[in-house]
């Protein structure tokens, strides 16, 4: 409460008119900024904590049947073997599987809340660096909130909320990469002009082998976060003015680097010539057919994303965000000026016109605005391609996928949202209390209003999920009474959730591979449709 109070005070200066008719500086609308700060961390927190809650009633489907089998008997390195050798060649994948089922059901339960810190805690770093760049205050509450909000579109605006944060096959390939990603681009801003060339030093490295992770564990991350870091390079080519030195471009250019060799090894590798012997025989991708069919696929991925109005939120949030730093960046001058003796105004410096030594010209800093479009634009037609060429014409409907470029544009809405509010702050505040007060209320009841419509998602999944794991820990506990007694081929009830495969998806017994998991799971020969 001290804070809110606090808060309320010295919102205008006393040279103002209405500090002029009261005698005193009248309370500006600062005192709304922890409320709406209050009011969206706790609507965004119990979004983002019903997820997390919901970790406790996973239970196994689809290709946690195999995971959990291959773990339980091959062990972490032998799972590791296992993908490279006959499934994927995601030995990256396969390893953090093997460590994720190797804790029994536990790891799978916790995964989504150390999914939803992790994300966090990177989504306010990056803030802060972010509006310290800009010259303003951060602050800590409505940051948290933020990320929050973002969490809450990135799990649940989707279609398959379900394998975005608690299957954690989909998990480890498609949502724990951004994560990864936005740690090591948090890296790298810390290391890259680091006064120590031994920071430097391990900050490549750390560079090279998070990329070659990166590139064994999740192709479209890899293709989206490649692309960013190539479009990023050009940028911060010398004579742009942008990076004064060649660090930034190395860096980037040894993330492409890692990213290239595990690729590499992905495609080389035993398991993804079989997977790709597997499939039918089909056009180039790059034939004129394919390429028009690839783009219909890319228009109806957009035509799911644009027509749900929850990201809106993204764009508000930030522009709440960005109205709280800039005003509150305002009064805590405003408290230093008033506070101390009178001193000479300092002399406004000029900014360097372009293609001047001293910083980039309009046209570099242009294009350092609008990176996120191409990345987001051209990101998401790769993911198409890459879905199109793996699953046939329905693969645009893995929407687990679209992780690698929904959170880019998440943060990129956010970010022009910020920078809209730190534009917008100072020029509504010079107007009085009225200005600043009804665009904060504007852009919380916007953002809610756009979460809001969540809830109603968020609902039918937990009551899915909840009455799933009852079914399940039933026929759970009938199966493992039947082995006991010597059964060999048991009865089992299809429990299907999120759309993921459960036995006997298939007339064919022979690839029924799910069937065949779940028997080597409860070393039964055979089970049987109950």
């Amino acid at each position: 409460m001290s804070t809110v109070a606090a808060e309320g005070e010295d919102l205008l200066t006393p040279s103002s008119p209405a500090g002029r008719n009261t005698g005193r500086p009248r309370p500006l609308p600062h005192a709304l900024l922890p409320a709406a700060g209050a009011t969206l961390l706790a609507a965004a927190g119990a979004l983002v904590a019903v997820g997390c809650f919901l970790g406790l009633y996973i239970r196994p489907t689809s290709d946690d049947w195999c995971a959990a089998w291959k773990t339980r008997d091959l062990g972490v390195l032998g799972i590791t073997a296992d993908f490279y050798t006959t499934q994927n060649g995601r030995v990256a994948n396969a390893f953090l599987s093997g460590l994720l089922y190797s804790g029994g059901p536990a790891g799978t339960k916790l995964l989504p809340t150390l999914i939803a810190v992790s994300l966090t805690a990177a989504l306010v770093l990056l803030g802060r660096r972010l509006l310290h760049t800009l010259g303003h205050a951060p602050p800590l509450l409505l940051l948290t909130a933020c990320a929050l909000a973002l969490q809450a579109l990135l799990y649940y605006a989707g279609t398959r909320s379900y394998q975005v944060l608690l299957w954690a096959p989909a998990t480890i390939s498609h949502t724990l990469p951004s994560v990864i990603g936005l740690w090591a681009l948090l890296m790298a801003l810390t290391t890259v002009n680091h006064p120590h060339r031994a920071v430097r030093t391990a900050g490549l490295a750390g560079a090279l082998l998070t990329g070659f992770a990166l590139g064994t564990l999740s192709e479209p991350f890899a293709l989206v976060s490649g692309l960013l870091a190539a479009l990023t390079a050009v940028l911060c080519l010398p004579r742009l003015r942008l990076a004064p030195t060649w660090r930034p471009l190395t860096w980037c250019l040894v993330w492409c680097t890692g990213l290239a060799c595990g690729l590499a090894v992905l495609y080389t590798s035993p398991g993804a010539r079989w997977r790709r012997a597997q499939q039918p025989e089909k056009p180039p991708m790059l034939s004129p057919a394919e390429l028009r069919a690839t783009y219909e696929d890319w228009l109806r991925m957009w035509d799911t994303v644009t027509g749900q109005r929850a990201y809106l939120a993204a764009a508000t949030a930030g522009l709440l965000l960005g109205l709280a730093a800039t005003l509150r960046t305002r009064r805590t001058r405003t408290r230093t000026r008033t506070r101390a003796r009178p001193e000479p105004e300092p002399q406004p410096r000029t900014e360097p016109g372009p293609g001047t030594a001293t910083g980039p010209g309009r046209a570099t800093r242009a294009a350092l605005l609008l990176l996120p479009l191409p990345v987001v634009v051209l990101g998401s037609f790769a993911v198409a391609a890459g879905l199109r060429s793996g699953y046939g014409p329905t693969g645009w409907t893995y929407a687990r996928t679209w992780t690698s470029f929904l959170l880019p544009m998440e943060l990129a809405l956010c970010g022009y949202g910020v920078l809209l509010g730190a534009w917008a702050g100072p020029r509504l505040a010079a107007r009085g209390p009225a200005g600043p007060a009804a665009a904060t209320l504007a852009a919380l009841c916007l953002t809610v209003a756009s979460m809001a419509s969540l809830v109603p998602a968020l609902q039918q999944l937990t009551t899915t999920t909840v009455a799933r794991s009852v079914a399940w820990d039933a026929q759970n506990a009938r199966i493992r009474a039947e082995t006991a007694r010597g059964a060999t081929d048991v009865g089992y009830r299809p429990l299907p959730i999120g759309n993921l495969a459960e036995p006997f998806f298939t007339s064919d017994h022979r690839r029924d591979w799910v069937a065949a998991c779940v028997s080597r799971w409860y070393d039964i020969n055979r089970i049987h449709r109950r």
